[in-house]
Formats: C-alpha cells, sequence, structure tokens
C-alpha cells in the first residue's frame, strides 16, 4: 500500500520571510505560519489555540516568497511533513518539524490593504498573488 505525506494550511505569516542561500547557491525562505481555531467551552467563554508551524520554501518558490510575502499576509500553503535532526553545540540532539512547501497561494488583502482607509479614500480591492505550483520548482 502507498503512503501519503500532505499538508494544507491557510493562516498567516508570524514573521516576514528570511531567504538565504545555499553553498551551491540555490535560495531558501522560512518562516513562521499561524493557524488558529476557535470554540466557546462550557462556561460559554470563547476559547481560541493557535499553532505556529515551519515552513520552508525553496529556489523559484524561495524568490516569490521573498517579493510577495510579509508578516500578517493570509497565505493558503500545501507541501510535506519533514522531521530532521541534529546535534547543537553543545552535543545535544535537536529535532523540528518543518513544512516543505509545494504551492504557496497568496490569500487575502496584504497587511498595509488591511489598515484603516480615510473615508474619502476607497480601500483598494484585495490582490491575489500567483499560484505557484510544482511546475514552477526547477528539480
Amino acid at each position: 500500500m502507498s503512503s501519503l505525506n500532505k499538508v494544507m494550511l491557510i493562516g498567516r505569516l508570524g514573521k516576514d520571510p528570511e531567504v538565504r542561500h545555499t553553498q551551491e547557491g540555490m535560495p531558501v525562505a522560512t518562516f513562521s505560519l499561524a493557524t488558529s481555531e476557535f470554540w466557546t467551552d462550557k462556561s460559554g467563554n470563547r476559547q481560541e489555540r493557535t499553532e505556529w508551524h515551519n515552513i520552508v520554501a525553496w529556489n523559484k518558490l524561495a524568490d516569490l516568497c521573498r517579493r510577495y510575502l510579509t508578516k500578517g499576509r493570509q497565505v493558503y500553503v500545501e507541501g510535506r511533513i519533514r522531521t530532521r535532526e541534529w546535534d547543537d553545540r553543545e552535543g545535544n540532539k535537536r529535532r523540528t518539524t518543518e513544512i516543505i512547501a509545494s504551492q504557496i497561494l497568496f490569500i487575502g488583502a496584504r497587511p498595509e490593504q488591511v489598515e484603516a482607509v480615510a473615508p474619502a479614500a476607497p480601500a483598494e480591492e484585495p490582490v491575489a498573488g500567483p499560484v505557484i505550483t510544482d511546475e514552477d520548482i526547477p528539480f
């Protein structure tokens, strides 16, 4: 039987993407994504729980993240879960779980468009960014 490793998230960026390059020159973008769930407890109080996800995007997708994404921007991320281990400076085993993005869809208004606009000036229509798929990634 085959297996499936697929994640689909809609959330908001917790910080601007950080873009670095590998020794081979490949760009890699990392950013945190917050997803929240809301419910009412037995006492009638509204509750919220936020999960933070570490997102990694490579190559052309990384460049697009650098150009279009900023803290607070709402995005749809599709990808796979990867857990990796390493030794820290003190020699302790460390582990992190990341979402390796294969597709990112920019949704909702850009954060600067969400801010209040003076009554005399109408707000701009939200602009959706490009859809980025596996075909955009050169590997």
